[in-house]
């Protein structure tokens, strides 16, 4: 896995040339957003790897009394087969990582690539293989929904999905059929979140940069901007308009258009505010094409705020008080990511509030890429991690190999009218704290083992 980084390094035109898409038009976003990380990543499982992995001893130190004699070693070992099932907005950091993970634990890989992702996909199997991994390690299966659902049906042994919660639920009920156990990294709406004395401009680029990021196609892109009501912060709206009518419009994927439009019609019919008005649905829908989109004044209960959109779209939300938006963030059921602004004490003391799989403090988005970090969400965002050394492991399974040494077993001689005493006192001497009741186990554990040796005999 780490000489593989030479070889991608050395496919990076190739690699980013096959990435080319209507949504990801920019070369500079493909090396920065995946080639980066994922050798990174790759550097990452070359260095510590093998020590996540090694068997973890468990010797005489911290062994419970009865356990005399016995020592043990926990090894984590490969699942077996384990099918990958990529996505089509980061096709090479995403489905690169899970591979290099599964295949450095010892599993082989069955990668379903996504639609469209065909040929950046057998690139990037390719430099695996240039660098060493056997053949029969990796098999590239074509795209279809089918191909998918035959893989399973096979039988596997770990299903690791990147998409919609949708397609989640799908995979989730064909797994229930043989108990395969599943990886879940599915869909955000993720809340950023700006306290009083934030840093305007950082909040104002932040929320651009992960807003108009892969074309608004990041799972962990911001869909809701919670601002604290205060003078301080009361320039942001208006600040980050002014910054958005300066970029450009994207392209969304054809996946991403029709259920982007049908939220942002019904919004607007029903009272919400299109702040920057440049939204229009009939060129969405047709082409895909649109500019990010500011939403004020949405309905409290609009399907908009708890909605999976794949598109630049941010609905201002005023909170009186932080823990109001802790709460909406905790009800929500999408809870992958959210970002925090403002005074880091203050913003540290909200994320550890947050019950999400990540939160970024006076960032969004870039400091997820790091190959030290598992990735992973909740409720409707999914389960299971990958990436980090959670994620190696997770490729994994424990097997534990205890052995004895010595004649000793007691829980082998036959059983007398000793072996209650004797364990109850053997239980109060090792868990009672206090000096007068270990004393008095003590005096019932010496009678009870004289009682239980005259008993033997």
């Amino acid at each position: 896995m780490s000489r593989a980084r030479d070889e991608i390094a050395s496919r990076v035109d190739q690699l980013t040339h096959f990435s080319r898409s209507k949504q990801r038009t920019d070369d500079a976003e493909t090396v920065a957003s995946e080639l980066l990380p994922l050798c990174e990543a790759l550097r990452w499982i070359g260095k510590h790897g093998k020590k996540t992995l090694a068997p973890r001893k468990v010797g005489w130190i911290g062994r419970p009394m009865w356990m005399w004699g016995v020592r043990s070693v926990v090894q984590r070992v490969p699942l077996g087969r384990v099918l990958i099932l990529g996505t089509w907005n980061y096709p090479l950091l995403l489905p690169g990582v899970q591979m290099a993970q599964a295949l450095a634990a010892g599993n082989e890989v069955c990668l379903k690539p996504a639609a469209g992702t065909e040929a950046v996909s057998a690139e990037l199997i390719a430099a695996f293989y240039a660098a060493g991994v056997p053949e029969h390690a990796i098999t590239l299966l074509n795209s279809t929904t089918e191909a998918a659902i035959e893989a399973q049906a096979s039988g596997v042994d770990l299903v690791v999905l990147t998409g919609s919660v949708e397609t989640g639920r799908k995979v989730l009920h064909q797994s229930a059929e043989n108990l395969t156990p599943s990886i879940m990294e599915l869909s955000g709406v993720d809340a950023a979140i700006v306290l009083p004395q934030a840093d305007l401009n950082r909040a104002v680029e932040a929320v651009t940069f992960g807003l108009l990021f892969n074309s608004g196609a990041t799972c962990i892109g911001p869909r809701r901007l919670m601002i604290q009501t205060d003078p301080s912060t009361a320039a942001l709206p208006e600040r980050l308009i002014d910054r958005l009518r300066k970029t450009n419009e994207v392209t969304l994927h054809p996946a991403a258009r029709t259920s982007t439009a049908d939220l942002l019609d019904d919004v607007l019919r029903k009272g919400a505010k299109d702040s920057l008005g440049r939204y229009d649905s009939a060129t969405l829908r047709t082409t895909g094409k649109m500019h990010a989109v500011v939403l004020e004044n949405v309905p409290e209960s609009h399907a908009i705020l708890q909605s999976d959109v794949f598109a630049p779209v941010i609905s201002i939300i005023p909170v009186k008080l932080p823990e109001h938006a802790v709460q909406m963030v905790n009800a929500c059921p999408y809870r992958l990511a959210a970002s925090v602004f403002g005074p880091t004490s203050q913003a540290q003391s909200i994320a550890k509030q947050l019950d999400v799989g990540v939160v970024t403090i006076n960032d969004l988005v870039a400091p997820t890429a790091d190959p030290r970090l598992p990735f992973g969400g909740r409720g409707q965002s999914g389960f299971g991690v990958t990436r980090g050394p959670e994620g190696l492991l997770a490729m994994t399974t424990p097997r534990v190999i205890a052995t004895r040494r010595g004649r000793v077993a007691m829980h082998l001689s036959p059983r007398n009218d000793a072996d209650a005493e004797l364990l109850s006192g053997v239980l109060q001497w090792s868990h009672s704290t206090g000096w007068t009741r270990r004393i008095a186990a003590l005096r019932r554990v010496t009678t009870a083992a004289a009682q239980w040796r005259a008993l033997k005999k």
